[in-house]
């Protein structure tokens, strides 16, 4: 008999609609694993249940990674064949790459399971989700963190990497990874120094967008600031349109108020655009073949755990959780 943790954390899979609203419900979370033996009574499992918090995820904090974290080690999750997470779709892949690099040392593997739809909707892919990693840890020898889900308009169940899960496209419900030539290996890293599940809330995060006003941002209790980039990895660095419009101007703005300054999305090609050339050439740090979603909870791990640049540095460049494409 296989023996699997399951961890209850609320999410849309463990809500209920009352009057039209949806919200969590302690007894919904007991439901899946209701309609889960109704549907498989011949599989013979032994799930052991915790819950150490129960939010809708778009209520999520970097301290919600700190609680999920501690409570799966008082657990012992190496006396379990696999951990099965159940979680919300707004911050699914933040969640998925925090659990990621902590946990990229364990040999047990951990799933992360969401539903488009509470359970009791017959529309809902909840189901097929958890039932795909418990089949996965009965049938297979996995390490790693993963993300089994069904996009609503497909019919089979994909597995992600959890550092490579990108939040869902807008007005959305399906998820996609960040993926590689299947024929480009890199190889994974182990960091041997010991991290504690502390997540930094000192990261401030820009995304790019047309007029963008770097005046609007107050830098005061910001460590670093990771900036978003394009889809072909670029920002606006022109003054045409006034130097508070510049990304050029706010990176030297932060380096006065000794700020560190880290641009991702973005991918190394033999040709690039003006604006990339004139941002790799200040005195920032792009963080290549990787998610932006990864990016922010790696450096927000990294600065809850190190103080030396360099270090943190260090640490954002290994490929500990197959995040590296």
């Amino acid at each position: 008999m296989k023996n699997i943790l399951v961890v209850f954390t609320g999410g849309t899979i463990g809500s209920s609609v009352i009057d039209g609203a949806i919200n969590t419900d302690s007894k919904t979370s007991f439901l899946l694993l209701a309609q889960f033996k109704q549907r498989y009574p011949q599989l013979d499992v032994n799930f052991t249940t915790l819950q150490p918090y129960n939010i809708l995820s778009e209520n999520l904090s970097p301290a919600v990674w700190t609680t999920l974290i501690t409570a799966i080690e008082n657990a012992s999750p190496k006396l379990y064949d696999g951990i099965i997470v159940t979680h919300g779709t707004d911050t699914l892949a933040y969640t998925a790459a925090a659990l990621s690099f902590y946990f990229h040392k364990l040999n047990v593997p951990i799933f992360l399971v969401s539903s488009q739809y509470p359970l009791q909707n017959d529309n809902a892919n909840g189901l097929d989700n958890f039932s795909f990693a418990v089949k996965k840890i009965l049938h297979e020898q996995l390490t790693g963190v993963f993300v089994p889900y069904r996009n609503p308009s497909e019919h089979i169940v994909t597995l992600h990497h959890g550092a490579r899960l990108t939040c869902s496209p807008q007005l959305s419900s399906d998820f996609f990874s960040v993926t590689r030539d299947i024929e480009q290996s890199i190889p994974k890293i182990t960091f041997n120094a010991p991290l504690i599940p502390n997540f930094s809330k000192r990261i401030l995060l820009i995304k790019p967008y047309p007029g963008l006003d770097y005046s609007h941002f107050n830098l005061d209790n910001v460590d670093a600031v990771l900036h978003d980039l394009y889809h072909s990895g670029t920002a606006c660095t022109t003054t045409e349109w006034g130097v508070n419009h510049s990304l050029l101007a706010f990176i030297r703005r932060c380096h006065e108020r000794k700020i560190a300054v880290f641009l991702a999305p973005a991918f190394k090609l033999e040709n690039a655009y003006q604006s990339i050339l004139e941002l790799v050439n200040q005195d920032v740090e792009i963080i290549w073949n990787i998610s932006l979603e990864a990016t922010f909870v790696k450096l927000s791990l990294a600065y809850g755990n190190f103080t030396e640049l360099s270090t943190i540095i260090s640490f954002l460049q290994l490929n500990l959780a197959d995040e590296h494409i």
